[in-house]
Formats: structure tokens, C-alpha cells, sequence
């Protein structure tokens, strides 16, 4: 399943906002496309930090992220954003997110997360911990 069949905030198992700040925005007077990628990364951060998945002696980071825009934002206001697990593999799992603004969407977002081992800097498999939480953060969207 896509970001597209999350049609509002509220199918996503996990929110966050995000305030839109001045120094956001670019010389056409939206928020730069960049700063996109810092509202996924707040939402990821609900599930990765808050969640506490990371093993011990490991932390993730991305290894793949495709983001589609689909509205400008404009600033000031707020966005929010969704997400949601799609898939949960051995030392990896990927995550749908949307963002909105003003309930409308404005971006989607897929991204792979891997979990690696800081000593050895290969993948490191999640802990069943880990995968029992993810697997609670699947939406019925995801299909899974």
C-alpha cells in the first residue's frame, strides 16, 4: 500500500506536528522543499526515539527515502504529520508518512530505516521488542 490511501491524519497510527518558522521559507515564499525531509524526520522520530526500538550499542539510519510533493506550504502555521509501519524485516522496517497542512496533504513519503551496529557499522537485527512495537504501529492502510 501507498501513502495514498492514508486520506487524512487520523488513519495514521502516529502523529506529530511541526511550526512552520520565517526561515523556512524561500524566494518564492513557500517552505523550501528541504525542509520536508525535517518534518519526516520529526515524525520518524515519534517511532525511533520515543518508542525506544534501538538495540543497544546500535541506532538506525535511513537508507532509503522517496518523498513526492505534492502542495507548496506556506508559512506561518503548523503541519502535521503522519505515519505508519509498512514493513518489518530483520534488521530494517519501512515507514509511509504524509504531511499535512491545514488538513490537506502536501507531501508522501516512504522511507527504509536500518537498524546498524555502531561498532561494526553493518545492519544489526531489531530485538523482538522492536518488531512486536512495529507491528502494533501498522495501520490496516499498509495492507499488512
Amino acid at each position: 500500500m501507498t501513502p495514498d490511501a492514508f486520506a487524512r491524519i487520523s488513519d495514521f497510527p502516529m502523529t506529530a506536528s511541526d511550526k512552520l518558522r520565517y526561515a523556512d521559507t524561500d524566494r518564492q515564499g513557500h517552505v523550501n522543499n528541504a525542509v520536508f525531509a525535517t518534518f519526516l524526520e520529526t515524525g520518524r522520530v515519534e517511532v525511533i526515539v520515543n518508542e525506544g526500538l534501538a538495540d543497544v550499542g546500535a541506532s538506525f539510519v535511513i537508507a532509503r527515502l522517496e518523498l513526492d510533493f505534492l502542495a507548496e506550504v506556506n508559512w506561518p502555521g503548523d503541519v502535521e504529520i503522519g505515519t505508519a509501519v509498512k514493513e518489518v524485516g530483520r534488521s530494517s522496517f519501512k515507514l509511509i508518512q504524509k504531511i499535512f497542512q491545514d488538513g490537506k496533504p502536501v507531501a508522501n513519503a516512504v522511507t527504509v530505516i536500518v537498524q546498524m551496529n555502531n561498532e561494526t557499522r553493518k545492519s544489526h537485527p531489531l530485538t523482538d521488542k522492536a518488531k512486536s512495537r512495529l507491528s502494533e504501529l501498522m495501520s490496516p492502510a499498509t495492507g499488512s
